[in-house]
């Protein structure tokens, strides 16, 4: 049950990369989390796009973009090595959807919110990591 926030500035993005970014990332989340890649699963993963207004982000050097990636995932649901593939991965697909390179790697930060056990709710109930840990061994890969 993760969620995804992408903040960009205004005219960031390419065309093709605003089209996709959304579910490329929401797919990276999924993907690290060790979801299964079912229909379920995939509604689950709430990706969000905000774009600034014009002149609303900056820097004390310069007026190049920036890119904030706010992922919340349920405590526990990444390891370290998770985390660090995760970062890896949504970064490449920030920097592909807005056109940049690798060297333009510092200009996308990622932020993991691990949200305590207990403290996550869903459709009126309360939702504990240890109950999606067992629907996602329930459930099989359909795509």
């Amino acid at each position: 049950m993760p969620m995804i926030r992408l903040t960009v500035p205004p005219g960031s993005l390419t065309g093709e990369g605003r089209k996709t970014v959304q579910r490329d990332l929401a797919a990276v989340l999924l993907h690290w989390e060790g979801a299964p890649d079912t229909a379920f699963f995939r509604a689950q993963a709430w990706s969000y796009l905000v774009e600034l207004p014009e002149g609303a982000q900056t820097t004390a050097g310069d007026e190049m973009p920036r890119f904030l990636v706010e992922v919340t995932v349920p405590q526990g649901a990444l390891s370290e090595r998770r985390k660090a593939g995760l970062v890896q991965d949504a970064t490449r697909t920030v920097l592909d959807a807005a056109g940049l390179g690798t060297d333009d790697a510092l200009r996308v930060w990622v932020l993991v919110h691990e949200q305590p056990d207990g403290t996550w709710s869903a459709g009126g109930s309360v939702i504990r990591y240890a109950d999606l840990v067992a629907l996602a061994k329930g459930q099989k890969t359909d795509a």
